[in-house]
């Protein structure tokens, strides 16, 4: 219950209306311009229904933005190349569930930069068909009077639910970290790490030869020796055909093809390409490496916020 993206599920007595949301495919009509002139506020893809933590989640990190639920994750990415949204915002990992593979095999096959991290609490409330925004629609529109859907505090108000029960999570601290998607790279990040409000997170992915556990030592040395601060590693494991693979992750250089691994290393760090530091680390970690790619560079977001 920790990353709030799941689909509901429904009892099989009962007939799954539509999610009155947008999708990319029904906004096709709409002008480009209004998006890509930047005459309006940034308009931020999410999967699911208003009032999801996705939602908040985007709002909170960009407050003056406006919202496009999508059906999928798939469908807010495709909603960015299709120039239909600014942004995507995406759940990548929580304090429950661990990391959500799909979500970031979904950040490899794309070219995307990731230009901001959000992390934030997420709480259920039993507001009176179990799970989700989408469930709180169906029990509203179809007037279920004999069942109840978990879903965020702010959906009870948006819907005229009762709260019924708060704190249904298995943990008060129960942190996801969203990350928000561009195509193209930030511009607006500082470029000093020397401020600890304003400290520069890099992620990038690895494909290495030989044994991962040698190539995580050379990871390792390649930043400690130099100071900089990891604040993530890990061993990417397919996310598809229950975990056979291959990790699929688009080469943006040359022809921008996919390529395919049997998994990766992902890495944060503090710091950026304009510190001659990461520049060597870089160069070091490539040389046991068969293929890096930098998926950017942000400013790191030390704060948890709550939806109360």
């Amino acid at each position: 219950m920790a990353i709030p993206h799941s689909p509901p599920h429904f009892l099989p007595s009962l007939k799954t209306p539509p999610i009155p949301t947008l999708s990319p495919s029904v906004l096709s009509a709409v002008p480009n311009a209004a998006v890509a002139s930047g005459s309006s506020p940034l308009r931020v893809a999410f999967q699911g229904a208003p009032a999801a933590y996705s939602e908040f989640a985007a709002k909170t990190a960009i407050p003056n933005c406006s919202t496009l639920p999508c059906r999928s994750f798939s469908d807010a990415i495709s909603s960015l190349h299709r120039l239909l949204a600014d942004r995507a915002i995406l759940p990548v990992e929580s304090t429950l569930e661990g990391t959500a593979l799909r979500n970031y095999d979904l950040l490899l096959r794309h070219d995307l930069h990731i230009v901001q991290e959000i992390n934030l609490f997420v709480h259920y409330c039993l507001l009176a068909i179990p799970d989700t925004t989408g469930a709180v629609e169906i029990l509203r529109n179809n007037h279920l009077l004999d069942t109840a859907a978990i879903a965020s505090p702010r959906a009870a108000l948006l819907y005229g639910l009762n709260v019924l029960a708060h704190g249904l999570q298995d943990t008060s601290w129960n942190v996801t970290r969203f990350l928000i998607l561009s195509k193209h790279p930030s511009s607006s990040t500082p470029t000093t790490t020397t401020s600890i409000n304003h400290r520069l997170k890099t992620s990038m992915v690895i494909a290495h030869r030989g044994a991962a556990m040698m190539v995580i030592l050379k990871i390792l040395s390649a930043f400690s020796s130099r100071n900089l601060n990891l604040t993530k590693l890990e061993v990417i494991n397919p996310a598809i055909n229950d975990g056979k693979g291959p990790v699929m992750i688009l080469d943006v250089r040359g022809k921008g093809s996919l390529r395919a691994f049997p998994h990766v290393l992902y890495v944060d760090f503090e710091g950026s390409l304009e510190d001659s530091r990461v520049n060597d680390a870089i160069d070091d970690i490539s040389k046991v490496s068969v293929f890096v790619r930098i998926l950017g560079t942000y400013s790191a977001d030390p704060n948890v916020y709550d939806l109360h």
